[in-house]
């Protein structure tokens, strides 16, 4: 692996300077028909946009000219369009403001900031002109949603293209956008452009911004940032200009304007956002993989020593990461990805995360393993976060918590432990709501927290419980080969699952997601040679046990579930299948019997472990 010091963006000699040949390369599959499509009836809408922006650095307010070609692969006739206007959140008097200040455990970084904004602080998108293939259309800004009349219903198969001019304004740094961070970095620029909103088979997605995530539409993006020549960005896409910005002396000539303003040009070909991030003290590393992505680590200078040297450590660690995903997921499809200092804490985006930097070194990694991770779990497999916050978050907590462990040397028995406990303990509160419940309809931030990210981690780990871990890992890497490129929905795991198994797996998706039937079983009573165990929780599953002999030798049991249809490879002493409707249930063992352990890893989230063992 051979590290390189490079100006920024000077990799893109290799990237750039035939883009109309790595655009051809990364998309493949096209995301109008996803060649993996998993089958012939699926579709999804397609986006292509130009936009020009002129940003003042000194008054954080930038001007946008947007061209957006939108096609309708949906066998739907569109009367209207919606927008999302992220920044327009960042007003007093928001939903966002409001929720922020009416639920009982904010968000500290958000708290009651936004209803102290002055006018020179808030964030806003103005559109001051939109129209449908030359017409104008009419158009009202609700909140963070533009609502849009069309002049022409859209036909099936059709495209439109919109035309947009609009004013902006960048919110002082509250959450994972804006300007000026408490870590000191000038512009953090995330959700900032008019985002054409999602229509699938369930119709329009014009979620508000309340306080969750997102959800956008496959397509190109080819955008053009004017900004102070001071000033080093970085983030989604491929530099189209790098001699012009005058970081491609690799090529001998550099052909840097002699202005005021610099403007940067990218090309996104194949992704559902573009992010990025801009300020004058970035220091900017390269690193390029072999056979893999450059990746590219942009922090501050004033950093301390301790700080810089985490970020110059970090560089490695994150190749290694992305190996470990490769291997483990399936491969990375971009030519570069970025770790950037900026945000308010950490946030996945298209090739590249937002972080803040001011950690330990231990944290810097977990954070970037974290959102490098969400990489494969919602940018390549792009759910719905506003709906399936516990696919994105809970799968990327499953596969970073097994990164950290082999990256880091952890050594830990079980990576996900700590999630099952915090899910467990909210199981048993009463507070607990379904994993069906809307990211922004949570009565606590705390309960949203513990159920997308640690009960959808347990969701795929426990599933490597039911149907084996060798079973698992081949579910995960034909999910990603299925689905990559398009909007999987959540029950697409377990259909992969049972593609993979031949096991009917749809009872574990209708209890752990969709209820808050809990799992606990115990043992009842050791009479003899006999053993009865009893199911307490409504959920069913089937049981491993181990059984501990007085001559000291132990024997493995597997009783399966008579609902799943078959059974997980194992070695254990396979028993006959228990069926749900009964309570309990009792076999039989040819010795003496010193003690009886259901589920000795410990991957099933029994709810109460006390009563799963018993001695004699």
């Amino acid at each position: 692996m051979k590290k390189i010091m490079l100006p920024f963006f000077s990799f893109l000699l290799v990237l750039s300077c035939n883009s109309q040949k790595n655009i051809a390369v990364a998309q493949t599959p096209t995301p109008t028909m996803p060649a993996s499509a998993p089958n012939s009836g699926y579709w999804q809408q397609h986006v292509d946009y130009k936009m020009h922006i002129d940003m003042d650095v000194n008054t954080y307010q930038y001007k946008g000219k947007q061209e957006l070609i939108y096609t309708n692969n949906s066998p739907d006739v569109l009367h209207r369009v919606y927008y999302h206007l992220y920044f327009n959140a960042f007003q007093p008097g928001s939903e966002m403001d409001v929720r922020s200040r009416t639920i009982a455990d904010p968000d500290a970084r958000v708290g009651d900031r936004i209803s102290k904004l002055n006018p020179n602080e808030i964030g806003y998108i103005k559109v001051n002109s939109l129209k449908q293939n030359g017409v104008n259309i009419k158009h009202e800004t609700v909140g963070t949603v533009l609502e849009v009349d069309l002049a022409k219903p859209i036909q099936p198969g059709e495209k439109a293209t919109f035309n947009m001019d609009f004013d902006a304004q960048v919110p002082v740094q509250i959450r994972r956008s804006g300007r000026n961070s408490k870590e000191g970095v000038a512009l953090s620029m995330a959700q900032w452009y008019p985002k054409l909103a999602e229509y699938d088979f369930e119709g329009w997605h014009a979620d508000p911004y309340i306080g969750r995530e997102f959800h956008g539409v496959w397509g190109d993006f080819d955008v053009k940032l004017s900004i102070d020549k001071n000033y080093i960005v970085g983030g989604t896409g491929y530099l189209q200009n790098p001699n012009q910005i005058g970081y491609g002396y690799e090529t001998g000539t550099v052909n840097r304007p002699n202005t005021d303003k610099l403007t940067w040009h990218f090309k996104a070909p194949n992704v559902h956002d573009f992010t990025w991030a801009a300020d004058p003290d970035y220091i900017h590393d390269v690193l390029q993989m072999p056979n893999g992505p450059t990746l590219h680590f942009l922090y501050k200078k004033d950093l301390n020593a301790n700080e810089l040297e985490n970020w110059k450590k970090l560089q490695p660690k994150t190749a290694e990461l992305m190996q470990f995903f490769n291997k483990h997921i399936g491969n990375y499809p971009y030519k570069q990805y970025s770790v950037i200092q900026g945000g308010d804490g950490g946030m996945e985006y298209a090739m590249s995360t937002l972080i803040t930097g001011k950690r330990s070194f231990g944290s810097l990694v977990g954070v970037t393993a974290h959102e490098l991770a969400h990489t494969w779990f919602q940018f390549l497999l792009a759910t719905n976060e506003t709906k399936h916050e516990w696919i994105d978050e809970g799968f990327t907590v499953y596969i970073s918590n097994h990164a950290m462990n082999e990256v880091m040397n952890q050594g830990k028995k079980n990576p996900l432990a700590n999630a099952y406990n915090s899910y467990i303990g909210l199981a048993r509160s009463s507070v607990e709501q379904p994993l069906t419940t809307h990211a922004d309809r949570y009565e606590f931030n705390s309960v949203y927290g513990t159920q997308a990210y640690s009960k959808g981690a347990v969701f795929l780990a426990q599933l490597g419980y039911v149907i084996g871990e060798e079973n698992l890992q081949k579910t995960i890497k034909k999910y990603f080969k299925d689905f990559a490129f398009t909007h999987p929905k959540p029950f697409d795991i377990i259909r992969t699952a049972e593609k993979v198994t031949g096991l009917e797996l749809d009872w574990y998706f209708i209890d752990f997601a969709q209820t808050t039937n809990t799992i606990d079983y115990g043992v009842k009573s050791v009479e003899g040679n006999t053993i009865t165990l009893e199911r307490i929780g409504l959920m069913p599953m089937p049981i491993d046990v181990t059984v501990t002999y007085n001559d000291g030798s132990t024997e493995d049991f597997y009783i399966p579930l008579r609902m799943m249809r078959g059974e997980k490879p194992t070695k254990a002493t396979i028993i006959k299948d228990w069926a749900w409707a009964y309570p309990t249930y009792a076999f039989e063992t040819s010795k003496a019997i010193k003690s009886v352990q259901i589920d000795p890893l410990e991957m099933m989230a029994d709810v109460d472990k006390t009563n799963n063992r018993i001695s004699i």
